[in-house]
């Protein structure tokens, strides 16, 4: 089967120490841009060149709305590359965790019911439960 549920517990902390580890993050990409300026005359205007720059931008969303900042090259464009790369690692560790959390449920056992009156309460409980859930529709 695998794992013992001890060795899926020892790697869950581990994963939660290297989230621990992360330090700051921010979603998001940065991405590089060249753009032409549009005078005739200029370099960028000849066939085959890229335009003006690199310009470094850092665009993420939160709650469905977009976000955009414009970066200084440099310190703040490092930084957000960092910041936006452990944040992707962060998004890793969490589907890992999430992966091992349902492992180690998979692996350990449900209580067993043995008193009769116990069972019909706990059924009359579930009824009820699924009752109110069907209720809310």
């Amino acid at each position: 089967m695998g794992s013992s549920v001890e060795d899926l517990q020892h790697e869950r902390e581990l994963i939660l120490q290297e989230i621990r580890g992360l330090g700051t993050f921010r979603r998001g990409t940065v991405s590089a841009t060249y753009r032409k300026c549009g005078k005739a005359q200029c370099w960028c205007a000849k066939e085959g060149e890229k335009g003006h720059g690199p310009q470094y931008l850092w665009n993420g969303t939160a709650g469905g709305k977009s976000y955009a900042r414009n970066l200084h090259i440099g310190p703040e464009v490092e930084k957000y590359v960092e910041e936006t790369e452990r944040y992707r690692r962060f998004i890793e560790l969490c589907e890992k965790l999430v992966e091992v959390n349902e492992k180690i449920s998979d692996r350990t056992s449900v209580r067993q019911v043995e008193d009769e009156k116990e069972l019909e309460e706990l059924k009359k409980k579930l009824r009820r439960k699924l009752l109110r859930k069907r209720e809310r529709r």
